[in-house]
């Protein structure tokens, strides 16, 4: 019995037997055509990091957030900023809703690393008041990596320890990821963790808004992006 022959495909026409040139060609059409689908597997996988859900989307400013003083806060193209040219109070953006348990992660950027700011979480409003009550992840001046207790105690909770902040770039972006759980709260700044508190007291509140803040004082700018949180489970 004869054996049985296997026809191969064989391409007509130039790219029969590509060169050099038609080779970078095809290379070049087959990164094309695939590029698209690794950027949207890639957005994809970010938008849904386990479990984390945006909190600035679409135009949060109208919908999801409560602005104290209108004409500091702006958002495009997902960045939400932050300036004043001199302000005699603390100016905060609010969510319209509490959070407990959770970890939130932000990008945030002081221009020119001048000024202070910070992410409220767990806080109240003061009445007849601009200002907030609650814990808050400071940044700026001395603050960086700090837990400090807004409007309440009124003082600086947990700070980093010696060496912690020696490759802060404190005019560039950088990133907190802030965890509250139950009475267990830590900061990290730029992936080393700078806070570890337990908290002592009790009657602290353990849910509230979370805020964007700029300082009182002379003239600040401070933009946040990339800012995602994930709700713990009891």
């Amino acid at each position: 019995m004869a054996p049985k022959t296997v026809s191969i495909y064989r391409p007509k026409g130039p790219f029969r037997n590509p060169t050099g040139p038609q080779l970078y060609y095809l290379a070049t059409i087959s990164l094309m055509l695939i590029l698209p689908f690794l950027i949207l597997l890639a957005l994809t996988a970010s938008a849904t990091e386990l479990g984390f859900r945006p909190l600035l989307r679409g135009n949060p400013l109208s919908k999801d957030f409560i602005v104290d003083t209108p004409g500091i806060w702006t958002f495009e193209r997902g960045v939400l900023k932050g300036t004043h040219t001199g302000l005699k109070y603390n100016d905060f953006l609010r969510t319209r809703r509490n959070y407990g348990d959770f970890i939130l992660k932000a990008k945030f950027r002081l221009k020119d690393g001048a000024g202070n700011s910070g992410i409220q979480f767990r806080s109240k409003p003061v009445p007849d008041s601009h200002e907030v009550s609650g814990y808050q992840a400071d940044m700026g001046q001395t603050y960086w990596g700090c837990l400090y207790d807004e409007s309440r105690r009124k003082k600086i909770l947990a700070s980093p320890k010696e060496g912690q902040l020696a490759g802060l770039d404190e005019s560039g972006w950088n990133e907190y990821v802030v965890t509250a759980n139950g009475k267990h709260i830590t900061i990290e700044l730029n992936g080393i963790r700078t806070v570890d508190y337990e908290e002592p007291e009790r009657g602290i509140e353990e849910t509230g808004f979370i805020a964007f803040q700029v300082h009182s004082g002379p003239g600040i700018t401070v933009e946040f992006k990339d800012v995602r949180i994930r709700e713990l489970k009891k």
